[in-house]
């Protein structure tokens, strides 16, 4: 995975958390994966189609997904009601469309999916050939692991990389 995908998440995720749960994180030890995904108790997965392809997984616990949405929306949440699942599914969501936008900035456009939920700890999501890149991001004594399966994606046939190289034109004489 090109590292230069990795910094837009992390941004992201701090600004997000701040902004929509008042809460001020930190980045945790990275980690590569190359093996298959075990889910924990809640995982909001969302895909990335563009220049950069792939899928993005937010890993937490329970108790983690309920006081993320008690901090949201300002009250006591004490089960994983369809208002929790809803506003952890769209914590995942704002985070993966800013950092999209940021890759933009940065030269590499991205269409984001609709975010899915993924209720139950240990189901296995194998992301082929992807390395994941796994980054904790630490709050109030517990946190959620953001796994990183992105590479640079191709347009008409053609990696980003190819695409900013001109070709040789085609001279008769």
């Amino acid at each position: 995975m090109n590292v230069k995908f990795l910094n837009p998440f992390i941004e992201a995720a701090f600004e997000v958390l701040k902004a929509e749960a008042g809460i001020t994180a930190e980045r945790g030890n990275l980690g590569l994966e190359q093996n298959e995904y075990k889910t924990d108790d809640i995982t909001v997965i969302l895909a990335l189609v563009g220049t950069v392809e792939g899928t993005v997984y937010f890993g937490m616990s329970n108790d983690t997904a309920m006081l993320l949405v008690s901090k949201m929306i300002g009250e006591n949440i004490t089960s994983f009601n369809s208002l929790a699942q809803s506003g952890i599914a769209e914590l995942g969501n704002v985070i993966t469309g800013r950092a999209s936008v940021k890759l933009s900035v940065a030269g590499y456009e991205a269409t984001i999916s609709p975010p899915t939920l993924l209720l139950g700890k240990d189901a296995t999501i194998s992301t082929l050939d992807f390395a994941r890149i796994v980054v904790p991001v630490l709050f109030d004594g517990t946190g959620i692991n953001i796994h990183l399966a992105l590479r640079e994606g191709k347009i008409h046939g053609q990696t980003t990389a190819q695409m900013a190289i001109p070709s040789k034109p085609d001279i008769k004489k």
